[in-house]
């Protein structure tokens, strides 16, 4: 299943280390990191998984709930747990989805077969509250996810939707925004009132 940006985000039921979910009731009005991994017990992924942990704070300053995803069952991820908050000197409390059966990486197409037949490659869904995909990406198994990358598109999507707005290359919060060639100048007038630089009739930069 090719799933792309604007589609609804697949719902499902399915067991994880906090208990048995449905997808699109546990996300309620949140915005979702929904993350997968080749299995539990190898090195990028302890990683990753750390990291996540460690953002816990800024995840929830964006109302962004996360949700791993790996090949195995509940009992492993447990214990894998324990060693990433020894190996990663954090504390994991977000809920990992137990996919022994591939149920939910077939439904996501995690299982490329060009590089595993049954592990899940390092896909990232960010998924708004109305369940509409909103941002995928895919890493090989090899690379570690950049997770300032993550919070930085988050900002984006979240930017974008609050004030109409398009973002430039590397933009950083606090960074000029784009002025979108749909809004005309007559209305932008009305929605920027700080004024913009127009460089090109279709390139306006403000800020927000």
């Amino acid at each position: 299943m090719t799933l792309r940006l604007g589609d609804t985000a697949p719902d499902f039921s399915v067991e994880t280390t906090a208990g048995k979910i449905t997808f699109h009731d546990w996300l309620g009005d949140s915005w979702a990191f929904f993350f997968s991994h080749p299995a539990d017990f190898t090195p990028v992924c302890t990683t990753e998984m750390g990291r996540t942990a460690q953002l816990a704070d800024e995840f929830a300053r964006r109302n962004v709930k996360p949700l791993g995803l790996s090949t195995d069952t509940v009992a492993e991820h447990r214990k894998w747990i324990l060693d990433v908050n020894d190996t990663q000197h954090t504390s994991l409390e977000f809920p990992i989805v137990a996919d022994d059966d591939h149920a939910v990486a077939q439904l996501y197409d995690m299982i490329h077969p060009g590089e595993s037949a049954t592990a899940a490659v390092r896909s990232v869904f960010i998924i708004d509250p109305n369940k509409k995909i909103r941002l995928t990406m895919t890493y090989p198994m090899n690379v570690g996810r950049n997770f300032d990358e993550i919070l930085r598109v988050i900002d984006a999507l979240q930017l974008g939707d609050a004030k109409k707005i398009a973002t430039p290359a590397d933009w950083r919060p606090g960074g000029e925004v784009i002025i979108p060639p749909s809004i005309s100048n007559d209305a932008a007038q009305d929605i920027f009132p700080q004024g913009w630089n127009e460089i090109r009739p279709y390139l306006r930069l403000t800020k927000v």
